[in-house]
């Protein structure tokens, strides 16, 4: 199974896009996807229009089952969506002891997630508990980076956060930040390749694989609009190719790491 966590310290920064788009092309791969909303804004179900009945916080919380929890969006798509309740969730979860693996427990030891050949979690723009919890539990974070300089600073934060939780737990194996991915991207702007240098420069030092970049694209915004995942909207996008390929090389990565094969360093 594979387990990634989409994340950046900022907001704005194309992260609940990528992680619907992410969940799509790996289901459009032959994947049973589970892909899992932690931030209380819900913008995953709003994006797809979703009226789930349950919630994040009915599966933690109330400890109802997963498969009655979740909406279908897909065929080989999941949704677990979150609304205001994620936070009176969080704030429950916070007074419990072995908070930061709760979802490991809830996950992964109940086995709530083995059906699934992959779970994608879009985690808020802030380091909340949540957002450790899902790092710990999945291991592997993506960083999308729009191009701007407030977005690099935030996958600065994202990488320091997995290194920080590593330090912390000390847990084998380590959480890996698996690739930075820029999105957004207009070459026709000095701001682009501004950002792209800080990208390339921060992959050498640091370790983490550069993908491949996510087109500017208005088709993305008119399927959201549309509450349609973008590979229904429009199949023959730029963005949808470029997160077609990005997906591609982002498996090609992640599928000999899961067979034990040294495809990926942790970061330190």
């Amino acid at each position: 199974m594979i387990r990634i966590v989409v994340s950046n310290q900022r907001g704005g920064v194309a992260k609940t896009t990528t992680a619907v788009n992410l969940a799509r092309c790996f289901a459009d791969r032959g994947m049973r996807t589970l892909l899992i909303d932690t931030d209380s804004q819900g913008s995953v179900g709003t994006i797809l229009g979703l009226r789930p009945e349950f919630s994040l916080f009915d599966f933690l919380i109330r400890q109802m089952l997963l498969k009655e929890c979740v909406v279908k969006a897909h065929e080989k798509i999941d949704v677990l969506c979150s609304d205001r309740k994620t936070m009176q969730a969080e704030d429950i979860i916070s007074g419990q002891t072995l908070r930061e693996v709760q979802f490991d427990q809830v996950f992964a030891e109940t086995g709530a997630d083995r059906e699934y050949d992959a779970v994608v979690i879009d985690v808020a723009p802030s380091l909340t508990l949540f957002q450790t919890c899902a790092m710990l539990y999945a291991k592997k974070v993506l960083i999308p980076v729009a191009m701007e300089t407030l977005s690099v600073q935030g996958a600065s934060a994202s990488i320091s956060s997995a290194n920080e939780l590593n330090r912390l737990f000390k847990r084998q194996p380590g959480i890996q930040s698996v690739g930075l991915l820029p999105v957004m991207v207009n070459n026709r702007m000095q701001m682009t390749q501004t950002v792209m240098t800080a990208l390339e420069d921060m992959s050498r030092e640091l370790g983490v694989p550069l993908l491949p970049m996510i087109r500017t694209d208005t088709a993305v915004v008119k399927a959201a609009r549309s509450r349609q995942f973008l590979a229904d909207f429009d199949p023959k996008s730029k963005a949808l190719e470029d997160y077609e390929a990005a997906a591609e090389k982002l498996l090609e990565m992640l599928r000999p790491a899961e067979r034990n094969e040294p495809a990926l360093q942790a970061t330190a």
